[in-house]
């Protein structure tokens, strides 16, 4: 693996309070991600499914978890299966886990090859009344091809269907929304790279370079600093492609003048960052654009604050609409007496920030959390109003990682450059 390795104690806690929340007579299953195919014999980065990432610490194809807390075999409440390796698998593909390797990364005794899962998966299913199945629960996932977990749920059903079946996802996203001092630490790590790329390249935005070559630049930082990849597809967005909220082709050339929105963020060791800046391609903003900008940050430092223990996501949101609000009416882009006669349900502030201002995150970019659950110390959110106005080819948005705790909100992305001068300073050094 390339990060360093985690204390093992964080995925024998997670197995733990996992097991606490099953009935009694049950067992869990979790499976690894399949490796996706491109074309002809081609196939696309691993990337670990991030329940068993969380619950094991094992970063590798072709592995199932286990949990059956009340298994008669002790060494069967916990139980890891991983791909038998061979030195022909060596050869071509290079090393895989060894059966003690996975007991030091995950913290779990009992581990068998992976031939050996249905004889004993069989045995232990016959022992339980409950069986825990997980699915994807996410409420924006949209899933259209079966998964690893899909097919495992047709093959359980087909062999037991007489045993009383559960759901692990609602028990994953209880749990994994609030994060350990351990992820919390990653989560800084990945923020700490992410600092140093974006430092890179207020140093190599000017007019006339690329949008992808930009993200170059973030790429290069990332991999030197022993993050695997970006935690999610980088946003290069120059001019009016930076009002397009998705925008990934990252592929026009800067021109001076024009503002470039990045939302970019390094994953380590599977936990997420996520930052957004918004800079001037010509290393000046313009009157408009310094004002605009300025009201973004003033919107966002008020939505920060918000961030407590108690508060919720839907009222917060609302909170951080009338912000926004105020700010556009000052702009001129809003007219106060419209805004005092607007249907409450379609709130004209949308026009310039259509998007929501916070959402969780950890092991996915965007992580499971319930939008009705009270905040608690330990979640872990974004930040990241924005406004967009096509007609004038601005689009400015920023974006920091807020860590809740009991008294006032930890901003992850503190040492992150925010302010226009710092910016602009920066971008204007001699090096």
């Amino acid at each position: 693996m390339r990060y360093a390795p985690i204390n093992n104690s964080l995925f024998s806690d997670n197995r733990q309070r996992f097991a606490a929340q099953l009935y009694p007579h049950s067992i869990a299953v979790f499976n690894a991600n399949d490796v996706m195919p491109k074309s002809a014999d081609g196939t696309r980065r691993f990337v670990q499914h991030t329940d068993i990432f969380y619950l094991s610490g094992i970063d590798q194809e072709e592995t199932i978890l286990l949990i059956c807390p009340d298994a008669h075999d002790e060494k069967h409440r916990e139980i890891l299966f991983i791909r038998r390796t061979s030195d022909e698998i060596a050869l071509w593909e290079g090393k895989k886990l060894l059966q003690d390797e996975a007991t030091q990364l995950s913290g779990i005794q009992t581990v068998y090859w992976l031939d050996q899962f249905n004889t004993i998966f069989h045995d232990l299913a016959i022992e339980s009344k409950h069986i825990y199945l997980n699915a994807n629960e996410h409420p924006r996932a949209n899933t259209e091809v079966q998964t690893r977990d899909a097919r495992f749920i047709q093959h359980c059903k087909n062999c037991f269907p007489l045993h009383r079946y559960e759901r692990s996802a609602p028990i994953m996203h209880l749990l994994r929304a609030v994060k350990s001092d351990i992820e919390i630490d990653l989560i800084r790590q990945a923020c700490a790279i992410t600092e140093k790329a974006f430092r890179r390249v207020l140093n190599f935005i000017r007019p006339g370079v690329y949008e992808f070559e930009i993200e170059a630049e973030m790429l290069h930082e990332f991999l030197i600093n022993r993050s695997r990849a970006p935690a999610y597809e980088s946003i290069v967005a120059s001019g009016a492609n930076a009002c397009v909220l998705h925008y990934v082709t990252n592929n026009c050339q800067c021109r001076a003048g024009d503002l470039v929105l990045m939302d970019f963020g390094a994953e380590y060791a599977g936990y997420a960052s996520d930052l957004t800046r918004t800079a001037p391609v010509s290393g000046r903003f313009t009157t408009r654009q310094r004002a605009i900008y300025n009201a973004v940050l003033r919107v966002q430092r008020g939505a920060i604050d918000m961030l407590r223990p108690g508060n919720d996501l839907k009222t917060y949101h609302k909170a951080v609409g009338r912000l926004m609000e105020t700010e556009l009416i000052a702009l001129g882009l809003l007219d106060a007496d419209a805004v005092k006669q607007q249907n409450p349900d379609k709130p004209l502030y949308k026009k310039y920030f259509m998007h929501g201002a916070s959402h969780h995150m950890g092991l996915d970019t965007h992580d499971y959390g319930d939008r009705y659950r009270r905040l608690e110390p330990g979640m872990v959110l974004s930040c990241e109003p924005g406004i967009y106005i096509p007609d004038e080819q601005i689009g400015i948005r920023i974006e920091n990682d807020i860590l809740i705790t009991r008294h006032a909100p930890v901003d992850l992305m503190a040492a992150i450059p925010v302010e226009v001068d710092e910016i602009e300073a920066l971008m204007n050094q001699k090096l």
